[in-house]
């Protein structure tokens, strides 16, 4: 069977494969969503390959294919037991038989599922482009006759020893290793998978460190940020303190955020909005009561783009405390909207903000608090930090930048490929 020819120039077939993808959180989900928009407004053809939460996509020439999962995670029944007429093949059966040992089977069974997909349809595209997915199956692609080019916006190794730290207890932390377990199978595939782009220098480390990948297939490339939705909308509300980060996860570090809070809140007038749901009985919800932080603190999900950006613009100040970032898009949404930006000394986030940010030691709630404190007390400190972050998003981070870069990375597997190919052929 004849296979295509790839195009050196012109527009391309883009395969962009994502295992989960909410739209609003998780890098994941937001690099898609922008990604896939600005390929198809420089000309190229995008069809997006996702389970289970499926993206929301910007324009109606990007094609999604649902690759659903058994969705044994969704927020309202998570670790639910599906039907017996849920199940449609022996994927199903293995995702299932990993997730009640304590696994995490989502990366390696969207992978089978794909690979199947992309057998089948090796000819409608030019390049796959994988997501972090990092699944077993992705190792097979290139025997399908097309080219692979991976992000790994940060190694997930990352979060299982920063999860692996805040377990309490033997049974916690076995727990935590066998949920993580995914990693090994990641840290393989990422030896073994060709061209990498990432975020920030600070990921390509932890990717080289971590996986063991060799430097030399890694670039980087940082992520951009929609000016259309981020940006300044003109009145603050008065002692305003905006986070955006998934609150249960250790690494985000809302924990801290809310202990600074409540010091601050003794003293001035202050209140904090976290865009996240946590869960009702999970550890931010309990540390909120523990802090008796009541309407000091509010929690909000689900919102539009629009209303998103409302509320970032309406904040005196922005905070990003988390453990580590491999990159942090919520970090430059911050800055986009010209509000002023206290971020922890973490991971990538002072390769992104520079000197357009105040930096404090992650983990540390003393330190975060004075800062709250100086900036809640001085308009003029504010102002010069919001104008500094938004000068440093509109000279570095654009969407636009990103797509284009990206496309020269398709070309160059693409012509890889094609002098392997006409290698072997003369062998």
């Amino acid at each position: 069977m004849s296979e295509a020819v790839e195009p050196s120039v012109g527009p391309l077939r883009v395969a962009l494969l994502s295992y989960r993808s909410k739209p609003h959180c998780g890098g994941q989900g937001v690099y898609l969503r922008h990604l896939s928009r600005e390929l198809v407004d420089l000309g190229h053809a995008v069809e997006v390959f996702s389970g289970q939460p499926y993206p929301e996509l910007d324009r109606e020439e990007i094609v999604l294919t649902k690759v659903p999962s058994l969705d044994l995670y969704r927020d309202e029944d998570p670790f639910r037991t599906p039907a017996r007429e849920e199940f449609r093949d022996w994927i199903d059966v293995l995702e299932f038989a990993h997730m009640k040992t304590g696994g995490f089977p989502e990366p390696l069974t969207f992978s089978l599922r794909v690979l199947r997909e992309l057998r089948r349809r090796r000819r409608d595209f030019d390049v796959v482009h994988d997501n972090q997915v990092l699944g077993l199956g992705n190792l097979a692609i290139s025997r399908t006759g097309l080219p692979l080019v991976t992000s790994i916006h940060h190694p997930i190794s990352v979060d299982r020893r920063i999860e692996l730290e805040a377990a309490e207890g033997p049974l916690q932390k076995l727990g935590k290793r066998r949920w993580y377990g995914f990693v090994g199978m990641q840290s393989q595939v990422a030896r073994r998978v060709g061209p990498i782009l990432t975020v920030s220098g600070s990921s390509k480390v932890d990717i080289v460190k971590d996986f063991k990948v060799d430097p030399r297939d890694i670039e980087i490339l940082p992520l951009g940020v929609d000016t259309s939705i981020f940006h300044p909308r003109g009145e603050r509300v008065p002692g305003r303190i905006v986070a955006m980060a998934s609150a249960d996860a250790p690494i985000k570090g809302v924990d801290v955020l809310l202990r600074a809070v409540a010091k601050v809140a003794t003293e001035r007038d202050v209140h904090v909005i976290v865009v996240s749901r946590p869960r009702e009985d999970g550890p931010t919800a309990k540390l909120v009561r523990e802090l008796a932080l009541g309407d000091r603190v509010r929690f909000v999900s689900g919102i539009s783009d629009d209303e998103l950006g409302e509320l970032l613009a309406s904040a005196e100040v922005a905070v990003v405390p988390s453990r580590y970032e491999g990159f942090s898009l919520p970090a430059v949404e911050h800055m986009a909207s010209g509000t002023p930006l206290v971020a922890s000394r973490a991971g990538a986030l002072p390769e992104v903000v520079g000197d357009a940010a105040e930096l404090v030691e992650p983990g540390d709630v003393e330190e975060l608090a004075s800062v709250l404190r100086r900036l809640h007390d001085s308009p003029e400190e504010r102002a010069k930090i919001g104008a500094a972050g938004l000068a440093r998003v509109l000279e570095r981070y654009t969407w636009r930048a990103v797509a284009q870069a990206t496309v020269d990375h398709y070309r160059a597997a693409i012509t890889q490929r094609n002098y392997l190919r006409l290698a072997a052929g003369k062998a």
